[in-house]
């Protein structure tokens, strides 16, 4: 059974909470490391995706909560990209893909997420931009699909979107980031659930240890916590996923 192969993987309960904290510290919520991981022990993508959304609510909340309580939140700049993404997260979520298909998207977005963690792109401006409205739109249901279709958030391509354009600085850019993951994650879950799917029941056996690694990466993260070693090593684990992941 699943569960057995979980408690008998004490690597995997290593590396999760460190995920966890690396990407709560930048307000993800680690739902492509998570993949990442589950990838190299073989999961089933069937448990992958469910479980993914799930432990994405879960970190996204909680950095959310800290980055928002640091006063680092606009509503300017989520509302815009959340009106097209949560329907469209509801629609990825509620679709099947094909294991290649689901392999390739996977593989691109695990690309973006070591680019974000080695800092190649998504440097932050000294001067802010206003938010394009419509481009915002846009960029939102895109992501948001995606995002539904795999088991991800999207924040990790929302992020660099961000600060590319200059519309927000890092610390802005976390909180709404956080909160988009959040949203997303809760519609990409129940679009899978609205379609007769259920959550693994060895999900539940991931959630306290990614909970510790959550809530001490927001806590640090929201505190100008300097985690650059640590995301370099992740960057490292995340770029092996994405070759075993075209190999199994």
């Amino acid at each position: 059974m699943l569960g057995t192969e979980i408690l008998s993987s004490p690597l995997l309960f290593l590396l999760l909470p460190i995920v966890a904290f690396l990407y709560a510290s930048v307000g993800h919520g680690g739902a492509s490391g998570y993949l990442a991981l589950m990838s190299l022990f073989a999961f089933p993508i069937t448990f992958m995706k469910p479980t993914a959304l799930l432990l994405n609510i879960l970190v996204s909340g909680i950095s959310f909560y800290f980055y928002y309580r640091e006063k680092n939140f606009k509503w300017n700049l989520f509302y815009p990209f959340v009106i097209t993404s949560i329907p469209f997260s509801f629609l990825g979520g509620f679709l099947s893909v094909d294991t290649k298909i689901y392999k390739i998207i996977l593989g691109i977005f695990l690309v973006f997420a070591v680019f974000r963690l080695l800092g190649f792109f998504g440097k932050e401006k000294t001067t802010l931009k206003e938010i394009n409205i419509p481009f915002a739109l846009l960029i939102g249901a895109i992501i948001g699909f995606l995002s539904g279709l795999i088991g991800i958030g999207g924040g990790i391509v929302l992020s660099p979107i961000l600060l590319i354009l200059g519309w927000a600085n890092m610390k802005q850019t976390a909180a709404v980031s956080a909160l988009f993951i959040f949203v997303n994650s809760i519609s990409g879950i129940v679009g899978f659930l609205s379609k007769g799917s259920e959550i693994p029941t060895s999900s539940s056996l991931l959630i306290g240890i990614v909970f510790v690694g959550g809530f001490f990466g927001a806590y640090y993260g929201s505190k100008k916590f300097n985690t650059l070693v640590l995301r370099n090593v992740l960057a490292i684990v995340l770029g092996i996923a994405i070759l075993k992941l075209y190999t199994i």
